[in-house]
Formats: structure tokens, C-alpha cells, sequence
């Protein structure tokens, strides 16, 4: 992984620590009862005007059909509950994880809409 790549994750890992450091809990905010595949912890999220952007671990197999983004409204606003459907059974270790985009089109959002996560945080492995 080059540092550029290292340098962007930290500084928006430590941006998303930072912001959302009150979504971050132990419980999903949101029920996960009937969800497929099991609860993904994220290692960061971030979301532009029309994109959401999740770092997940990664034993080298991970990719984007991996997970399913499921949409729920909680007071009006979208959260988002990241699922792993497909394990990832490879056996490189990739410390930083992967980056995986969804764009709002694709979660059924407006740009621009105001989001949350429902997955419990991990730090990545160093």
C-alpha cells in the first residue's frame, strides 16, 4: 500500500473518530433482527455529497459484492448498516483493510442527505 493511500486513511479515520465519535457504540443503534449476513465492524466511514465510503478488514479477498449496505430511517434520517454476506477466507493479511464505495444512487439517497452508521468501530490492525 503506498503512503499516500496510509496517509489519506489516518487522516480520515481520524476525522470520522472525531465526528462521529457519538454514533460510535457498543449496540447498533438500529435493529439488525432479520438482517442478512452478520453486523461488519468498520474500521472508518466518510460520506461526500453523493458518496459513502466504508474501510472494512480484509484477509485479501474482500470486495465490494462482499457486503450489503442496508438502509433504514431512524427520526428521519438514513442510517446505514454494513453487513458482511461473503466471508472472506484469503489468507493476506491487509492491515489497513479495504476501501468499498457505494454511491447514493445506489443506497436509494439523495445527494447530499444526511447519514449515520450503525456498525461498531475496530481500529485496524497494525
Amino acid at each position: 500500500m503506498n503512503g499516500s493511500i496510509v496517509e489519506r486513511f489516518a487522516i480520515v479515520a481520524l476525522a470520522c473518530a472525531a465526528a462521529l465519535s457519538g454514533c460510535a457504540t457498543s449496540e447498533p443503534t438500529v435493529s439488525t433482527r432479520g438482517m442478512p449476513g452478520q453486523l461488519e465492524s468498520i474500521h472508518a466511514a466518510t460520506f461526500t455529497n453523493n458518496e459513502a465510503i466504508f474501510w472494512v478488514s480484509s484477509n485479501g479477498c474482500t470486495k465490494k459484492d462482499d457486503l450489503i449496505p442496508i438502509v433504514s430511517l431512524q427520526n428521519g434520517q438514513a442510517v446505514i448498516t454494513l453487513r458482511r454476506i461473503d466471508e472472506d477466507k484469503c489468507r493476506q493479511d491487509l492491515e489497513q483493510g479495504v476501501e468499498l464505495k457505494w454511491s447514493f444512487q445506489e443506497l436509494g439517497l439523495t445527494p447530499g442527505a444526511p447519514v449515520s452508521v450503525n456498525n461498531p468501530y475496530q481500529l485496524p490492525r497494525s
